[in-house]
């Protein structure tokens, strides 16, 4: 599959639940502290909310594993995604209710199942809505009783996180990996900033080599490879993806996706893995 590579910050501000930051920052207001928000333990801006579920109708419908997610900044905006496309939108907050109204988003189809959520959770963000936080979670209620949940998400950094190669770049378009049949690990990346080093699988074989990190920038050494012989598909994507090592590349992490790119517009995309559950 061949998408254009863009970051969310090509996509419309979400002003929605953004002044949430009020909420923390100034608090409610003194007349009405009997009735204030619990006190969040993590600031709601500066964020990465990720969506759990959507309740609408008396039918909750839970989101992991898509990409829905909202993200407050300071200034009064927010980025986010419904499942699959990316929105933007603006919002009036008084007290712990936001008004959301102005949604505009990008117009894409992901399936049946993520586009009835992405629907769900449009109709849910507008309006009139509650926001509640309590520890790492932030719950939005419409005034007919319907809900959203959402659970705050650490950043990933770049060294011990697994990151779990998803596509090639080439000059700013990217395409998903094939999957090799009966490969039990996934394609995926190692950095080890201490030892200077990179480990991993990219696609087919395990590859090793040196990796020097300075800032925004990964100085990768030659490749060590094994030598097992995959699909065509697979080996052709592997191919690509080694042509990255001996050189240097540039790196972005935004939240938890990783961007590398190096001379002549290649590339790689990855996701952190999830965090293991202790």
């Amino acid at each position: 599959m061949h998408t254009q590579r863009k970051t969310l910050s090509t996509v419309g501000a979400v002003s929605a639940a953004a002044a949430l930051g009020l909420l923390t920052a100034c608090g409610a207001d003194k007349s009405d502290a009997g009735s204030a928000p619990a006190e969040p333990s993590v600031p709601v801006t500066g964020t990465h909310w990720t969506v759990d579920s959507v309740t609408a109708g008396g039918k909750k419908t839970d989101a992991p594993g898509t990409k829905a997610h909202v993200s407050f900044d300071d200034k009064g905006r927010a980025s986010g995604n419904f499942g699959c496309n990316g929105f933007g939108g603006v919002a009036k907050v008084k007290g712990d209710t936001i008004t959301v109204d102005k949604i505009a988003k990008t117009e894409m189809s992901c399936g049946d199942q993520i586009d009835k959520l992405e629907t769900t959770l449009t109709e849910a963000l507008k309006g009139k809505l509650k926001a509640t936080v309590k520890g790492d979670k932030l719950t939005l209620t419409t005034a007919k009783g319907d809900s959203i949940t959402l659970t705050s998400e650490p950043p990933a950094e770049l060294a011990g996180t697994k990151w779990l190669l998803t596509a090639t770049v080439e000059k700013e378009v990217a395409t998903s990996l094939p999957e090799a049949k009966g490969q039990a690990e996934k394609a995926h990346l190692v950095f080890d900033e201490k030892a200077g080093t990179v480990h991993g699988n990219l696609g087919c074989n395990q590859v090793n080599a040196k990796a020097k990190v300075t800032d925004g920038k990964i100085e990768l050494g030659s490749p060590r490879l094994t030598r097992k012989v995959c699909d065509g598909e697979v080996m052709k994507a592997e191919q690509n993806l080694a042509k990255l090592f001996g050189s240097t590349v540039t790196y972005e992490i935004e939240h938890r996706t990783l961007h590398l790119t190096g001379k002549d517009g290649l590339g790689l995309d990855a996701e952190a893995a999830p965090a293991k559950k202790q």
